[in-house]
């Protein structure tokens, strides 16, 4: 079955198999959780088209970007003469869904008054417009989101445990796209054939094999939303090196790398230089000072740091300068009196 998901990873295929199971029935509630940018809002449309409800509507609710005052009419309607202002009768999110699904995306930040009222719906199946005393019925599927640790949240008393048993019948969790990076070619594939028909005249129409390769090692911390965000400017744009240095800089202000992060590892290797020079045989002991540990320990260090830089920055030397603090012209003799070389 075709659920619309891109990837070849183990996760994606579990969540493929969790769809093909729960979405003849369409009558469980479902809770998406994952990091922001993960892709919820995909499920949810592929839980939506692959069940029998797809013939009505998909009505999305972002419960963070709606003021809590406002929420309340948009979930269940407004009748005409509620409050000042109220002119006009206004159906709600749960009636305009009647027979299809309700996605509530950033449901761990709905108001606690607010949880209660969803809560009797879902118990219930009923609910009343604003200023209404009439009962209306719900026939509707609803399927939750949320980038927040609901558990976590019970704990501290923001998010009604009541609530999260009802709307986690199924749970489906998706993996950051830094855990599954076979994922990332297929979805460069994907959103490449995409962009490429709805815009005829951009400056790529590929990417390069180099270009790919550094879009599949960088770990994408704002996921699949954050990698179609960087395809659309490299596509439209052309800028593919211009992207993949921003890139490159991200990921080391992330790291927080530092000349001694990349030292750090190299201590053992120092130590079994100084004890080899020091265990030397009697003839050759005349050779052995300070001087001599100074400037073969610096050797060392300095191979070690400038390589793991070099390496880090995909062997950017302008931009690995920086780093080191030093002047271009000094970072490629190094290189070459160290004997540094890159990797194939």
């Amino acid at each position: 079955m075709d659920t619309g998901l891109v990837g070849v990873s183990s996760d994606i295929q579990k969540i493929r198999d969790i769809i093909h199971l729960i979405s003849s029935d369409a009558s469980l509630n479902v809770l998406i959780t994952g990091e922001t940018g993960v892709g919820k809002e995909v499920v949810a449309r592929a839980l939506y088209e692959s069940s029998p409800r797809k013939q009505s509507e998909f009505v999305k609710v972002n419960c963070a970007a709606i003021p809590d005052a406002l929420l309340e009419s948009e979930l269940f309607g407004v009748e005409q003469g509620a409050y000042t202002g109220a002119n006009k009768q206004r159906k709600g999110k749960f009636e305009l869904a009647d027979g299809g699904v309700l996605f509530l995306d950033e449901i761990g930040d709905m108001s606690f008054h607010l949880q209660a009222k969803l809560l009797h719906v879902l118990q219930s199946g009923e609910y009343n417009r604003l200023g209404s005393e009439s009962n209306m019925r719900s026939n509707t599927w609803v399927i939750s989101a949320t980038n927040h640790n609901l558990k976590q949240k019970i704990l501290a008393k923001e998010f009604r445990e009541d609530l999260y048993y009802r709307l986690n019948m199924v749970r489906i969790n998706i993996s950051p796209l830094r855990e599954r990076p076979e994922d990332i070619p297929e979805l460069i594939t994907h959103y490449t054939e995409v962009y490429n028909t709805k815009y005829p005249n951009s400056k790529t129409n590929h990417l390069t094999s180099e270009t790919v390769e550094s879009l599949c090692r960088y770990p994408w911390p704002g996921n699949v939303r954050q990698l179609i965000s960087v395809l659309q400017r490299i596509l439209i744009l052309g800028c593919d090196e211009e992207a993949i240095d921003d890139l490159r800089r991200e990921t080391i202000g992330q790291q927080g790398l530092t000349v001694s992060d990349a030292a750090t590892p190299i201590y053992g290797q120092i130590m079994d230089e100084i004890r080899d020079i020091v265990n030397k045989t009697p003839d050759s002991i005349g050779s052995f000072s300070l001087k001599t540990i100074k400037k073969t320990t610096s050797n060392i260090v300095e191979k070690e740091v400038i390589s793991q830089i070099l390496g880090m920055t995909n062997w950017n030397r302008t931009h690995a300068s920086k780093i080191l603090k030093i002047s271009y012209k000094t970072l490629l003799t190094k290189i070459d009196q160290l004997e540094i070389t890159r990797p194939n």
